[in-house]
C-alpha cells in the first residue's frame, strides 16, 4: 500500500511537479510570443471553446472574478474577446473570443510542443492508460 512518504510516491509526485512546471514555462513562452500573459492566454483558450460567463471563468481558473474582469478588459482592448448578453439570461454577460481571438488561441495551442512530443513517443495503449490514471487521480473516472 502506498503512503504519502514511500520513495515511489515521492518520486511520482516529483515527476508530476516537473511536468507541470515545464508545461507552465512553455505555455508562458508561447503566450509571450503573442504578447499575452499566461493568464490572458488561459482565458483566451477557454473562450475560444465557447462563450462563457466571467464568474464561470473565475471558478474554472480558481481566481477572483475581478481578476477575470481585468483580463477580459485587456483582451477586449486588443480585439481578441468581446462581451455579449447571454441569450438564456440577458442580465448575464458572456465573454467570447472574436475570430482573431480564436485564431490566436489556435496558434498558441499549436505552438505547445512540450506535452505533445513526449506523448507521441507513447503507444496509443500507453496514452490511454496514462489518461485513465490521471482521470482516476482527479476523481473523474
Amino acid at each position: 500500500m502506498a503512503t504519502r512518504t514511500d520513495p515511489l510516491t515521492l518520486e511520482v509526485v516529483e515527476l508530476i511537479g516537473t511536468v507541470v512546471a515545464r508545461y507552465h514555462e512553455e505555455y508562458d513562452r508561447a503566450a509571450a510570443a503573442h504578447s499575452l500573459t499566461g493568464a490572458q492566454a488561459r482565458v483566451l483558450g477557454l473562450l475560444a471553446l465557447e462563450p462563457t460567463p466571467m464568474r464561470k471563468i473565475a471558478v474554472k481558473l480558481k481566481c477572483e472574478p475581478s481578476n477575470v474582469t481585468g483580463i477580459v478588459d485587456r483582451l477586449e482592448t486588443r480585439g481578441l474577446v468581446e462581451r455579449r448578453p447571454d441569450p438564456a439570461d440577458r442580465r448575464v454577460k458572456l465573454a467570447a473570443a472574436t475570430e482573431e481571438g480564436r485564431q490566436t488561441a489556435r496558434e498558441l495551442r499549436d505552438s505547445l510542443d512540450f506535452a505533445r512530443e513526449p506523448l507521441a513517443e507513447l503507444s496509443e495503449a500507453e496514452r490511454t492508460v496514462l489518461r485513465d490514471l490521471l482521470r482516476r487521480m482527479l476523481g473523474e473516472s
